[in-house]
């Protein structure tokens, strides 16, 4: 008597990933659609040879949407959103592999990879001048006012000018990059008579200054290590004539008279005399003329 046995494979088997732990440096800039983990990488496999179904979520609050797998079969990594290093720069993602579908009412095995994604800022972002304001918290734009300045007419200074509402000064806001920055006048500078210090963003005078003509100069901040990210600030430098002395008025009292029931905007007339309007004067040493 021949007795033919056929034993049934039982569903006695986890899935198995070929690293439980996987660790990935992502730069901020990374295209959407860039494969993050390879297939290979995280295809778990069963003894029992079931199909596999994959599902992947996140710890991390606020990195929900920016990783997704190709399919519930197809673990297969992948960038879904752009990234933005000021939002997060960290994300743990874990994949879960099931030998059956989410919605089986059978039992099911379940087993787990953790991947830990780290952000590395990329070189976004031209110079900020500095002071700035920034738009709001979700925004990589920082507005400055201009800078302005005043110089003496035909007269020339030796130290750096005193400029509002600060010196010039930019930094990368790519902060932990943080490349050097480096400075150069690309317009407004007539005869040349500015000069600004590649390093510090000093502005000094080379020449001095005839014309009471105000001047608009442009300085340039441009990253050492990539020129391409460069910005551009407005320096307005007034010439005015110097002044050694205050003004003052003519007289140290000025006395006055008004009349009741006058309406509003009737002179005061000097005291004494309510024939003639009082007028309160000033000089001042350094402009006769005015």
């Amino acid at each position: 008597l021949q007795i033919l046995v056929t034993i049934l494979n039982e569903n006695d088997n986890s899935p198995v990933f070929p690293q439980p732990n996987i660790t990935r440096q992502v730069p901020e800039d990374t295209e959407v659609d860039t494969v993050i983990v390879a297939r290979e990488e995280v295809t778990a496999t069963d003894a029992d040879l079931d199909t596999i179904y994959y599902e992947l979520t996140t710890t991390v609050q606020n990195t929900d949407g920016y990783f997704a797998i190709r399919g519930v079969n197809n673990p297969e990594i992948y960038l879904q959103t752009a990234l933005d290093y000021d939002k997060f720069n960290s994300a743990t993602l874990l994949l879960y592999a099931r030998d059956r579908p989410v919605t089986s009412p059978e039992p099911t095995h379940t087993t787990t990879a953790t991947i830990t994604i780290t952000i590395k800022q990329s070189d976004t972002r031209a110079p900020w001048f500095l002071p700035c304001t920034q738009l709001d918290k979700d925004t990589s734009v920082c507005i400055s006012s201009p800078y302005s300045g005043r110089v003496n007419i035909s007269e020339i200074s030796t130290d750096p000018l005193l400029l509002e509402p600060g010196p010039i000064y930019a930094v990368d806001p790519d902060y932990t990059i943080s490349d050097r920055i480096v400075y150069r006048i690309v317009g407004g500078n007539t005869n040349e008579v500015f000069s600004v210090d590649a390093d510090t963003g000093n502005l000094t005078m080379k020449k001095i200054v005839t014309s009471p003509d105000s001047f608009l100069l442009q300085v340039m901040a441009t990253q050492v290590s990539n020129v391409r990210k460069y910005s551009v600030a407005t320096v307005e430098i007034k010439v005015i004539t110097k002044s050694n002395f205050p003004p003052y008025f003519e007289k140290g009292v000025y006395s006055g008279t008004v009349f009741v029931g006058l309406p509003p905007r009737s002179f005061v007339y000097q005291a004494g005399d309510p024939s003639t309007p009082l007028v309160i004067t000033a000089v001042d040493q350094d402009f006769p003329d005015v």
